[in-house]
């Protein structure tokens, strides 16, 4: 067996491993082990959103678990119209504050940086910060047939144990603001991601400052999901 297949292997247990706590917990927090990574997980997706990186499994537990807390999933015909809709209110909210509206197929993922988000090497929310999720908590309360991931990225500088426990830190602070203003806690989970997944390169200021950001990615309740 390969060392990639290894990793795929290990990670794919964590997650499956993890399910019944995050059934349990209803918001699911997930690390990035530094070294293997699993097939894309392993490859910076340079210049494009992330996306749902916490896995399949992950997504559907998610899932499961929101409709166990009574959210009614879409028909697959509805899906799409659907999605535009929330698209459109999320551009029209979060216009001129600096956060990136990425559609892909039925997802979307808000892409927020660093600053003015967080003081550097913080977990505590900035005013301004705290104002965009007060009106981004608006559109996710009322557009609730969806599942969040909400993730915590950096850049390559210092030590991964210091990058992990950040980003996690980051995700669980957005991820109980969105819960405190109406989200339903099952719609979520959180994954500090580290420096795992650059969206630029880290050798200048500028690809730093562009990988150090929180993501939250929206994914369609579906029946039959």
């Amino acid at each position: 067996m390969g060392r990639s297949d290894s990793a795929a292997r290990a990670w794919q247990a964590l997650f499956a491993g993890c399910c019944f706590g995050w059934l349990a917990a209803g918001c699911a927090t997930v690390h990035a082990p530094a070294g293997d990574h699993p097939g894309p997980m392993a490859t910076p997706s340079t210049g494009s959103a992330t996306g749902w990186i916490s896995g399949d499994v992950a997504k559907r537990v998610r899932r499961s678990a929101a409709i166990s807390a009574g959210i009614s999933a879409l028909s697959a015909g509805s899906v799409s119209y659907y999605m535009d809709v929330q698209e459109a209110k999320l551009r029209q909210v979060l216009q001129g504050s600096g956060v990136g509206v990425i559609r892909s197929g039925n997802e979307i993922t808000l892409n927020l940086p660093e600053a003015p988000s967080f003081a550097a090497d913080s977990a505590d929310l900035t005013p301004s910060f705290a104002g965009i999720l007060d009106s981004l908590s608006a559109v996710l309360k009322k557009y609730d047939k969806t599942v969040i991931e909400v993730a915590g990225h950096t850049d390559s500088s210092g030590p991964h144990a210091q990058n992990q426990s950040l980003t996690e830190r980051r995700a669980a602070v957005v991820a109980a603001f969105l819960e405190s203003h109406g989200v339903i806690k099952a719609r979520l989970a959180t994954i500090g991601a580290a420096e795992t997944r650059p969206v630029a390169s880290n050798g200048t200021p500028q690809g730093r400052a562009s990988n150090r950001r929180m993501e939250l990615t929206l994914s369609p309740l579906t029946q039959g999901s």
